[in-house]
C-alpha cells in the first residue's frame, strides 16, 4: 500500500466482515464510509460485563439491567405486523420475557435453546412481571472469550436496518477490535507536540483511540476521555485562533484616530444618563480596534436593557467624527423602527441626519434616502436587510453594525461588508441572547467579544412565577389591578411553523376568551401575528404603543424590537413549547419602565422534567448569563438558536456544557504556540502543521463577515 494514503482512509466494505452490502447500509445509516469513520465513531455508554442483576432483584428504581441465565423457551406469537417473538430466560432467581417486535425471523434463527446467554437492556413491567423489549443479547461460547472477558464492553449508535442485517453490538465490537488490530501506532500516530502530552500527562493517541473503545476499567475510560475530548477542542481553538491571527494580519482597518466634536458634544451634554461601568469597558475596547488599522470584528452581548444601543449610537459617533457614515441593520422592520426612533432622538440633538430604509419606504421617499447616503448627506442608515440590496450606495461607510445576528446569513452580512470600495468597514455584532463562555469561544472564538453584563441602576428585577389552567381566573383578577393602574399587558402564544395552523387557531381562541373576560368599551385588545398584512401589523403595534389598547395578543413576533416602558405584564401561554432562551427574551419586553414588572408562565399540569426545569430556571433567575448556560446544559450546543449555520459544532466526544474547563485550557496553549510559532514551522510542531492541513476547508469560521 501507498504509505502516502493512509490505511485510515480505506472504504469500509474493505473491513473483513463488512462487505459491499453491509458497507452500504453502514453508509446510508450511520455516514460511515472509511475506516476512519468507523473509528471516529465513539461508544455511547459501556456494558460491565462483570455485574449482573439477578431476575428476582429487578424493581422499577432498577430497570437497566444486565442478567445471565440459560434460555428456556423461543416462540413466535401474533402474525402480520402485530408478529412479535417472545424468548424466556431463566436464572438461579427466577424467569423472565425477553420481547421483539422487529426482525423477529432473523432473530429467531440466531437463537439456541438451552444457550447460555448474557441479555442487556431496560426492563418494562408488564401485568405485574417484567420483560425487556428488544435486548442487546450475547451467547457465551468458550471461543469468544476476546469479547466475553472484557469488563466494559463498548456499545455503539444503531438502528434495525444495521441489526437486520446482522450487525448487532456484539459484531459491531468485533468490527471495531479488527480494525484495531489491523492499526500500527505509525497509523495512530502523535499529533501533539510530546512535551505538551508529557506536561499534561495525557496518554498517546494511539492509546487514547485503544481506550475509547475497549478500557480496561473506569479509570482508563476517564484517561482515554480526557485524551480525546481535550485533542478535539485543541484542534478547534487552533483553527480558529489561526483564522484570527490571518484575517487580522489581512484585513486592514479604517482608521479613527480622532474623537471630536459630535462624540464630545453628545457625551458631555446630551447623554441621558450615566453610562454603567460595563459601557464605558466596552466603548474602550471599540476605540482600542478603531485606533489599531485592523479591521474590527467585535461581537457585542449584553442581556435585554443592558443598554447596547447607546454604546452603538456612540460607536457611530467615532466613525462620523473621522469623516466616515455609519449602518445598522435589524432583522425585523419592529426592531430596525424601534432603533430609528431611539438614534434619532439622540442625533437631532447635535444636528446629525439619520435616515431609514426596509421594504416598506418606496417611491419618491426610498430615491430620497438612496441619494442621501451616496452623497454623504445621510450620516446614519438604519434598516432590514433592505440595507444589503445592490442599489444602496455610500459615499464612505465606515462602521456596520447588525443587531440579532443571528437572523441573518453569512451571505447577507457579506454584501454589506463589500459596500466601500476602498476597504473594509469595522464591523460590531449585537446579541440580546447572552451566550455561555464556553460556546463564545467556539462559536465567536475569532471574533473579539465584548460583555455587557451590568444593567443599569434603577431597574426593578421581574417578577417571574409559574401558574397552570387551575389558576386562569387569578391571573385574570391580577391583569385587571394592573390594567387599572394604567399599565399595559402582553399575551403571547407559541408560533411553530409545522403547527402554524393549530397555532393560529389557540391564538384566535385565547383573543377571543380575553375578549369575553375583558369586554369593549372597558377594554381595548390589540392582535399581532406572523399571518398579518405588515400594514395591518404595524397599526395594532402603533395602537397599542400609544396605549389606545391595554392588552396586546401576540406570537412570538414581539419577541425582539418592542418597546413600551408601560407594559407591567408578560403572560406566556403554553410555557412548555418555548425554549429558554426565547423565554428569556419575551420576558425582556417588560420590565423597561420604572414599575415593578411580572411575568406569568402558564402551561398545562403535566409537564416533562426538561419543561420543569425550564420554568424552574426562570423563576430563579432573570440573569441572561445563567439562563444560557443553563440552555446549553438542557438542550446542548448544537440547538442553541443561531448556533447551526456556524458549522463548528460537530463534536465526537468534548461537551461545551460540561467540558469547559477543558476548552479553556485548550484554548491558552493553543495562543500560547501561535504567539511563539504562527505558522506552526517549527520541528515539533510537525504533528500540529500536518493536522491542520488535514483539516484544511472543515470548520470554516466566518469570522471576515461576523
Amino acid at each position: 500500500m501507498n504509505r502516502g494514503i493512509s490505511i485510515l482512509d480505506t472504504g469500509i466494505e474493505y473491513l473483513k466482515g463488512v462487505g459491499p452490502s453491509r458497507g452500504e447500509t453502514l453508509k446510508k445509516e450511520l455516514q460511515i464510509f472509511t475506516f476512519r469513520d468507523l473509528l471516529l465513531q465513539y461508544p455511547y455508554r459501556y456494558v460491565d460485563k462483570t455485574q449482573f442483576t439477578r431476575i428476582g432483584d429487578i424493581s422499577p428504581e432498577n430497570t437497566d439491567v444486565q442478567i445471565k441465565g440459560i434460555l428456556r423457551r423461543v416462540e413466535t406469537l401474533g402474525d402480520g405486523n402485530k408478529k412479535r417473538l417472545v424468548a424466556t430466560i431463566r436464572d438461579e432467581s427466577g424467569v423472565m420475557d425477553l420481547v421483539w417486535f422487529q426482525g423477529v425471523n432473523w432473530i429467531e434463527k440466531t437463537l439456541q435453546i438451552g444457550g447460555e446467554y448474557v441479555a442487556y437492556g431496560r426492563a418494562n413491567e408488564f401485568n405485574g412481571s417484567f420483560n425487556i423489549p428488544h435486548p442487546e443479547m450475547e451467547q457465551l461460547l468458550p471461543d469468544m472469550e476476546k469479547t466475553a472477558s472484557l469488563t466494559f464492553a463498548p456499545v455503539y449508535p444503531s438502528t434495525e436496518k444495521l441489526n437486520l442485517k446482522g450487525m448487532d453490538a456484539k459484531f459491531r465490537r468485533r468490527l471495531m477490535q479488527d480494525l484495531l488490530d489491523k492499526l500500527t501506532d505509525d497509523d495512530l500516530a502523535e499529533m501533539l507536540p510530546p512535551d505538551l502530552v508529557e506536561k499534561l500527562r495525557l496518554p498517546s493517541h494511539s492509546e487514547g483511540v485503544r481506550q475509547i473503545h475497549f478500557p480496561k476499567n473506569e479509570e482508563e475510560l476517564k484517561s482515554a476521555r480526557n485524551r480525546l475530548k481535550f485533542e478535539e477542542l485543541f484542534f478547534l481553538q487552533l483553527k480558529i485562533l489561526q483564522s484570527k491571527k490571518k484575517r487580522k494580519n489581512a484585513t486592514r482597518g479604517f482608521v479613527f484616530g480622532t474623537i471630536g466634536d459630535f462624540f464630545n458634544t453628545f457625551y458631555h451634554e446630551h447623554l441621558p444618563f450615566q453610562l454603567t461601568n460595563a459601557q464605558k469597558r466596552v466603548l474602550k475596547e471599540i476605540r482600542r480596534d478603531f485606533s489599531t488599522g485592523v479591521q474590527m470584528n467585535r461581537l457585542l452581548q449584553g442581556d435585554v436593557g443592558s443598554g447596547k444601543t447607546i454604546v452603538a449610537f456612540m460607536s457611530m459617533l467615532m466613525a462620523i467624527d473621522n469623516g466616515f457614515q455609519a449602518s445598522l441593520m435589524a432583522p425585523t422592520e419592529i426592531l430596525a423602527q424601534q432603533h430609528y426612533a431611539g438614534i434619532s432622538e439622540f442625533a437631532e440633538k447635535i444636528g446629525l441626519k439619520v435616515v431609514f430604509l426596509s421594504g416598506q419606504v418606496k417611491g419618491k421617499k426610498r430615491k430620497e434616502v438612496l441619494e442621501q447616503l451616496k452623497t454623504g448627506e445621510a450620516h446614519i442608515v438604519i434598516g432590514t436587510h433592505a440595507l444589503i440590496e445592490d442599489t444602496v450606495e455610500f459615499k464612505n461607510i465606515g462602521l456596520s453594525i447588525t443587531d440579532e445576528q443571528h437572523r441573518f446569513g453569512v451571505e447577507q452580512r457579506a454584501k454589506l461588508w463589500r459596500k466601500n470600495p476602498d476597504g473594509a468597514p469595522h464591523i460590531l455584532v449585537m446579541t440580546a441572547t447572552p451566550i455561555p463562555r464556553t460556546l463564545a469561544m467556539t462559536l465567536y472564538g475569532d471574533l473579539d467579544v465584548s460583555v455587557i453584563d451590568e444593567l443599569p441602576p434603577g431597574r426593578k428585577e421581574i417578577r417571574t412565577v409559574h401558574r397552570t389552567e387551575a389558576h386562569r381566573l387569578r391571573v385574570f383578577g391580577f391583569m385587571k389591578e394592573e390594567i387599572t393602574k394604567g399599565r399595559q399587558i402582553y399575551v403571547v402564544y407559541p408560533l411553530i411553523e409545522e403547527s402554524e395552523k393549530l397555532d393560529l387557531k389557540n391564538l384566535m381562541e385565547g383573543f377571543e376568551s380575553l375578549s369575553r373576560e375583558f369586554p369593549v368599551p372597558n377594554y381595548q385588545i390589540s392582535i399581532v401575528h406572523g399571518k398579518m398584512k405588515a400594514a395591518d401589523k404595524d397599526f395594532e403595534m402603533q395602537r397599542f404603543i400609544k396605549k389606545e389598547t391595554q392588552i396586546m395578543v401576540a406570537t412570538t413576533v414581539i419577541e425582539v424590537g418592542v418597546n413600551v416602558p408601560n407594559s407591567t405584564v408578560m403572560v406566556i401561554e403554553n410555557t412548555e413549547r418555548f425554549g429558554l432562551s426565547q423565554l428569556h427574551q419575551l420576558r425582556g419586553r417588560v420590565g423597561r419602565g420604572g414599575e415593578q414588572s411580572y411575568c406569568i408562565l402558564m402551561s398545562s399540569y403535566k409537564l416533562s422534567t426538561d419543561a420543569r426545569e425550564r420554568i424552574k430556571t426562570m423563576c430563579e433567575t432573570t440573569d441572561g448569563f445563567k439562563i444560557s448556560e443553563a440552555d446549553l446544559r438542557l438542550r446542548g450546543p448544537g440547538n442553541i438558536e443561531g448556533t447551526q449555520q456556524s458549522g463548528v459544532l460537530n463534536l465526537r466526544i468534548a461537551d461545551l456544557s460540561t467540558d469547559g474547563h477543558i476548552l479553556q485550557s485548550a484554548r491558552e496553549i493553543a495562543s500560547d504556540i501561535l504567539d511563539s510559532d504562527p505558522g506552526l514551522q517549527q520541528p515539533h510542531h510537525a504533528g500540529l502543521f500536518k493536522k491542520m492541513a488535514e483539516m484544511g476547508g472543515q470548520n470554516k469560521i466566518w469570522s471576515r463577515i461576523s
